[in-house]
């Protein structure tokens, strides 16, 4: 062994065959490491390619759920608006209607006419208790996503 050590250390002896053998085979292993590392890489950046894509497709669905939770948040506050209005309106009509009532009642005392007033049917100041439902209308987009 000492004889081989000798003969790799100092300048490579051609002509003997067994030094030969061993340089081919290192020659064959550097080259078959230098082929394993470049796959190594080209697997690494094409892993990374692919998890470039992917965070870029994330955030292209991330940008379009917040768009479509904004257009939602907008229709929820239109219509929530437009119940507070409306509400309103119940609450307005209903005062309007009770004080009509009552001038009614005025002018049967005065003039002691028979005037029917009937009373505010419990249907209106309770809509919600309807015996027919009215189907509410929205548009056939508004909750598609």
């Amino acid at each position: 062994m000492p004889a081989m050590q000798q003969q790799l250390g100092s300048a490579p002896n051609w002509g003997d065959p067994k030094i030969a053998v061993i340089d081919d085979r290192k020659r064959k292993r550097m080259q078959s490491n230098r082929e394993s590392a470049r796959r190594s890489r080209v697997r690494k950046q094409q892993h990374l390619d692919d998890m470039l894509s992917k965070a870029a497709q994330l955030q292209k669905e991330n940008r379009q759920i917040a768009e479509r939770i904004d257009e939602t948040t907008e229709l929820y506050i239109k219509f929530a608006s437009d119940n507070n209005v409306l509400n309103a309106q119940i609450v307005e009509l209903t005062d309007r209607l009770q004080s009509l009532n009552s001038v009614l009642q005025i002018a049967e005392e005065v003039n002691g006419l028979a005037v029917g007033i009937p009373e505010i049917p419990d249907d209106l100041l309770e809509p919600w208790q309807l015996p027919c439902p009215v189907p509410i209308m929205y548009p056939a987009n508004m909750f598609q996503c």
